[in-house]
This record gives structure tokens, sequence and C-alpha cells, in this order.
């Protein structure tokens, strides 16, 4: 999930031609398109038969932003897939890229004394060094005195200028000294993606830490965390909760996220914007100042939506970056996926909370006021998700997936092949730990899920050595358990009439999970049936649609068109399962 404050460089109006790059080609062929990034255009010379990675390629030879982290924007859809060629995306003369980054957001620092008191706080990784410097100072004042501070690398000494994400990217197993010259020394140990600061303070006069701290005006709570004087609190704010039926009773997971999110705002806390993303993202802190407890994306914010902070041009017809999308509609299908994501022990439906099969972080619909937001034309009021934010040390872009529990891989796909996910890749998986200390995938960011359509479904996961296990007993009776209809009941309860056409997606998208897993095939083979190999190829579960489509006369009951897709997609799979 996803920083705040983070704008990428203006660029000046230069080809990123390579000498020679076009010699010897057909002239058909080659066109000159353009690179949108942060309000600057850049001209790029590509050849119709280049495929999308390597146009990313040349972009990171040329900028330095890397592959994975790019995201290409045109004519309103991503060009997500990266070995689809420049054509077949409809890219010509004279069309604008926009280029998106992805990020990884946010490094959790931990702090603890000698004496046993502890404090955390998060950084986002586009920081320096001297912003870290100045947070323990802030959080630590009386022990730590900013112009004391020294932090060391592999021996060098770093200027305050140095950047977290490169300290990070250059010396992932690298022990990170923090040295304070006169009242104390912190010393720090990599704890995966997470830095571990460990004070140790003289005695100031012989007095113990506590007088100290007392002394400095700061005084310590029952948890071990230091409060913090803050600012006179900003009351120019709202929050509050879109319930449109009154019979819904809010589970205290739900209450308690915006308890906790309207102090923060009470505080004077300012909701931090996500550099990551193609939409806007906030991070909202809570009462103390030092964590992060929930991620607000509002719906006019969203991918060419009228107030999208990322300069995507607006969508002329309505459809969202993936296929079967509608812009305004993201917030609705990131609380579906929280609702229909059931626990094991059966559906959440009004009051329940526990966590769900996959483990979406608890969310839902909210109306919010703050100045924090982007409003180009007016303070106005927002609507939009509200998602808890979960610890995390990174994603799974960040790192091999060969480390990942075949559980946990295996709940992922449940999800995405139920909701057909326009938008799986592993920048959207982020990697915790459960309190057994065993690693625990988290899936966030579910805004293409449930399209009209399944021409853009993708999952990254596809490609991982365990979607080539089969399903245990136990997931296979998670996956015998769902029922698309009662899906479908329990969305409008809450508040959304499923369209037809989407409808349509989750009950075709269910039947194929629950045929499949009773036929022992893999997520592999399931989702290889519901993804397309190219970009222009229909995908087998379109081929099926369409075979039922045809054998039907217009005016066919929904009924008998499930009926007509169930008999088309037994065939397929009892040969697949051969």
């Amino acid at each position: 999930m996803a920083s705040g404050g983070v704008a990428i460089s203006p660029m000046q109006n230069e080809s990123l031609v390579c000498p020679g790059y076009m010699h010897d080609q057909p002239s058909s062929e080659a066109i000159l398109i353009y690179v949108a990034v942060s309000g600057s255009m850049i001209p790029l010379r590509v050849l119709k038969s280049d495929s999308i990675e390597s146009v990313k390629l040349r972009i990171q030879t040329y900028k330095g932003f890397v592959v994975k982290n790019q995201r290409l924007v045109c004519g309103g859809r991503e060009l997500a897939r990266s070995d689809s060629l420049v054509r077949e995306y409809g890219v010509t003369d004279g069309n604008v890229l926009h280029l998106v980054l992805r990020l990884s957001d946010l490094q959790v620092i931990s702090v603890r004394t000698s004496r046993g008191k502890e404090f955390t706080f998060h950084v986002e990784r586009c920081r320096d060094v001297g912003y870290v410097k100045r947070q323990i100072a802030r959080k630590k004042k009386g022990l730590v005195d900013l112009d004391d501070q020294e932090i060391i690398c592999n021996g060098e000494l770093l200027e305050d200028q140095r950047l977290i994400t490169d300290i990070c990217k250059n010396n992932n197993d690298a022990v990170i000294h923090l040295f304070v010259r006169k009242t104390a020394k912190i010393r720090a140990k990599p704890i995966d993606k997470n830095y571990e600061l460990s004070i140790v303070a003289p005695q100031l006069n012989d007095k113990r830490d506590d007088e100290a701290e007392r002394e400095s005006g700061y005084s310590l709570e029952t948890k071990k965390t230091l409060e913090v004087p803050r600012k006179p609190p900003n009351r120019d704010f709202f929050l509050e909760p879109v319930i449109v039926n009154s019979k819904i009773e809010m589970p205290s997971v739900l209450e308690d996220l915006v308890r906790s999110t309207y102090q923060g705002l009470a505080r004077g806390n300012y909701p931090i914007r996500s550099a990551e993303g193609t939409g806007g993202a906030y991070f909202m802190m809570d009462a103390s100042s030092k964590k992060y407890v929930s991620v607000f994306k509002p719906i006019d914010e969203e991918p060419m939506a009228v107030n999208n902070p990322r300069d995507l041009p607006l969508s002329v017809n309505g459809e969202g970056l993936k296929k079967g999308t509608k812009v305004g509609q993201g917030a609705l299908r990131e609380v579906a996926a929280y609702i229909i994501d059931h626990p094991k022990k059966g559906h959440r439906l009004i009051s329940g909370e526990e966590r769900g099969f996959a483990g979406v972080p608890p969310t839902m619909l909210v109306k919010c006021l703050h100045g924090g937001f982007n409003h180009p034309d007016g303070l106005t009021v927002k609507i939009g998700s509200l998602q808890m934010f979960v610890e995390n040390y990174g994603s799974c872009e960040d790192m091999g997936p060969g480390a990942f529990p075949v559980k946990e891989v295996h709940k992922i796909s449940v999800l995405d092949i139920r909701m057909a996910n326009a938008d799986r890749h592993a920048g959207n998986i982020l990697v915790s730990k459960g309190e057994d200390g065993r690693t625990v995938l988290i899936p966030i960011d579910h805004g293409y899920c449930l399209p009209e359509s399944f021409e853009d479904c993708t999952f990254d996961w596809l490609y991982w050595p365990q979607a080539r296990e089969p399903y245990t007993a136990e997931t296979i009776e998670y996956i015998k358990s769902l029922d698309a209809e009662e899906d479908i009941a329990l969305l409008k309860f809450y508040g959304w009439v499923l369209p037809l056409e989407c409808a349509r997606t989750l009950r075709i998208s269910t039947m194929l999970l629950k045929k499949g897993a009773e036929r022992g095939l893999t997520p592999y083979v399931i989702g290889s049936i519901m993804c397309r190999e190219t970009l222009t190829k229909e995908s087998v579960i379109e081929e099926i649609v369409q075979e039922a489509l045809d054998s039907l006369l217009p005016g066919t009951s929904e009924a008998a068109f499930m009926e007509s897709v169930s008999h088309f997609m037994d065939r397929r799979l009892d040969k697949i399962a051969k």
C-alpha cells in the first residue's frame, strides 16, 4: 500500500531516442509518442513492434525509473501487459503515454531505550536522513539532540540529504549505526525491511530517564509510548461512515477504525498522500501521531476522475483504467472485496468481525472533509473507501516469491479468481508477520475487481511456483461453501446493487473456481483459464461465455444463460482435467 510528499522532478523536453535505434527500420513501423511525467512531455520514438517491456526499459536506461516501478497509461487504459506490442494497445503516432511510478512507501522504525521504553514511527521512503534525525529528536526531546546525531552506514557518514529509499536499496543486508555524540548512542539492526533502533543514554546529572523526560515536558503513557505535545487541533474536518441500510450494525473493528482516524484528524494530523499508484490515496494517523491507522481513497481522485492528483486525463466514456470498470466505483469495489472475503467459519454478515479467508483489511465507505486532500476547485466533502492500515515489511514486489508460504499464495488466488481481479500485481500484496511469527500476505487495492468482462484479468501469482501446487482439503472445503447468489444479495444489503454484467462476472468466476477445485485443478490451471495469454487472444473463460451466448436465443433468461455456461464449462474442464 502503498508516501506523502514525493514528486517526480520535471524533465526537460528532450528525446529518448538512442542513436542508430531506428536504423534500417521500415518508416511505417516508427512512430513518435510522448511520455508525460510531472507536467513535462518527453518525445520518444518507438516501433509499433516494440513490446511495452522494451519501452519501459528504454525509459529506465535514459531516465533511471526502474521497470518494475513504472506504470504507463495511454488513452485511458493501463499498458499492463509487458509482453504485448505497442501496436496491440492501439498506440499510434502522436499519442501521449502518462508515466506513473510505484514506490514502496513506508518504513517502520522502532526505537527502544535501555530502560525498556519504546516508541515507533513511520518514515516515508522518499524522506531523507535529516528527516529521520528530526523525528527522533522531536519524539525523544531531552534525550537526543538533533545537532549531536550522526548516521553511519558501512563506515560511511551519511549526509542529511541522503534518501531512505537509496539506503534501503543499496544496503538491504547492511547494519546501519546511528551515533549521537554527546547524550546517547543509537544502534540499529535490520529486521526484514525495517530497522530496530536501540538508544543507550547516559545518566544526566544522576537523573533517571523518566525524570529527564518529565523536565522536558514529555510524559510516559501506560503503553510505554511518549505523549508529545501537538499543535492546536484543526477543526476544519469531517468524518463519518456511509450507511445506506439502517439494519446494518457496524462491527466494532470498523467503529474503532473510524474513531481512531477521527481522533487523529482532531489532533491536527494532516493526511499524507501516497506517492504510489495512479489515484489519490491518503495515510491517516492516529491521535498519538506515531502510527498510521487507515488509508482513505476518495472516489473523485480515482484514475481519470475529475480531481485525480496524477495528471491523468479524464475518462471520455466513464470507463476506468481496466476494461469493464467504471470511474468512481473503485471505493465500492474496495468495500465489496472486504464484505465477501468471508471467514472460514461462515459469512461475516452484519456484525461479525473475524478475519476473512484471504485477509482483506477491514474496509468501509465514509464521507470525509479535510483541506489535505486534492481540492482544485474548493473544499468539498469527499466519499471514498477507508481501509485499515496494516503493518508490513514491504510488498511481494520487493522480494522473490520463493519464501512465501503455499497457503498464503493460495488464499490470494481464491480471492482473485472469484472476484475476477483485473489488477493483481506483486506490488499490492503486502508482506507481514502473524502472531506466530510466520509470513502473512495481505491483499490490498481491489478497485478493479468484479469487472463487467474478463478481458483485463491479470494475476502475478500465476507465475509463482506455489500456484502449481494443488489446493489443500481445507481450502477446497472453503471454496465449496462459496455462493455467488448470497454474495450478490449481501452486497445489495450493504448498499451496492451489482450491475447485471458485474453480477454475471461474479457468478461465472465463482462457478469456475468451484468446478476447478472439485476436479483437483491447481490455482495455475484455473487462473490460466481466466487470464489471456496475450492482449488480443481471448481467454478460455471468454470463449466459454461466447459459446454460451451463441447457443441461446435473444431474450433468454439469466438462469438459462448460466446453465449454458455451466454446460460448456464442464466440457472444457473435463478435457483439461484428463
